[in-house]
């Protein structure tokens, strides 16, 4: 019997003894922490050998620890800096591909702006001659008016074609009728029944209709690519509040 408490007794009282031994592994080694650490370029120094208390920290764990409020100012700077690394990337990139796509499409549409000027002054110049040369300014002032519309100039564009095709009807009116001389009022007038009289047929109705579109689209689309590389450059200045007043920006071109 007695050895058969001896049996049982004996291993207990080892584990007994055991326990204080146990209990100092809580504080174990940093030395693994310390390899880390010191790999990124930092001093040993702010690091202990071996785990401590954290109830002094405000980033890692307020338990044992292998940090230190060194540490933990010197990892949040280095994060910090990372991170805005990875935005002025990440922003360049951006801001690059909006100046890019901007410019192509501004190129692009000008062009065409350009191009259909040319093409309509050359037809018109064929066909009327001096005729046409003498009243040229009023289809100069419409591609103005585009123009000015397009790089967000405060046009509306249903007035202003409204406008081109009443001028466009005083001049025909006046150079089919020469031997008569109207007064302003007179003209004035003439203009005003425009829709009633319809001159031109539907052709106003539908250029208003084709013209409204693209150039509402454009503009908004280039005004759009703008607004994105102004996004793009704020996020890149002001990496702790990088959208303050991005969305009211965005939101403004929308509207328009």
């Amino acid at each position: 019997m007695t050895s058969w408490i001896g049996a049982v007794i004996l291993p207990i009282s080892g584990l007994l003894l055991s326990l204080p031994a146990r209990a100092e592994v809580k504080a174990r080694s940093c030395g693994e922490v310390r390899q880390a650490y010191g790999a990124k370029g930092f001093s040993l120094a702010d690091i202990p050998y071996q785990e401590i208390a954290g109830e002094h920290l405000r980033i890692c764990p307020q338990e044992y620890t292998c940090c230190t409020t060194e540490m933990e100012d010197k990892l949040s700077q280095q994060s910090k800096l990372e991170f805005e690394n990875l935005v002025e990337e990440t922003s360049h990139f951006v801001r690059t591909t909006f100046v890019s796509r901007h410019k192509k499409f501004d190129e692009f549409f000008r062009e065409l702006l350009e191009n259909a000027e040319k093409s309509l002054n050359d037809m018109f110049v064929r066909t009327y001659g001096m005729l046409y040369m003498q009243n040229s300014e009023v289809f100069q002032d419409l591609f103005t008016e585009l123009k000015r519309y397009y790089t967000g100039g405060n046009v509306n564009l249903e007035e202003m074609l409204n406008d081109f095709w009443a001028r466009l009807l005083e001049r025909m009116f006046q150079l089919i009728n020469p031997q008569y001389h109207f007064s302003e009022d007179y003209l004035e007038c003439v203009s005003k029944y425009t829709d009633q009289l319809k001159p031109f047929g539907d052709v106003p109705r539908k250029l208003k209709i084709q013209v409204t579109r693209a150039f509402i689209a454009a503009r908004t689309f280039v005004q759009g690519l703008t607004v994105g590389r102004e996004v793009a450059n704020r996020v890149s200045k002001n990496k702790h509040g990088p959208w303050t007043g991005a969305h009211e920006q965005a939101v403004m071109v929308l509207q328009q």
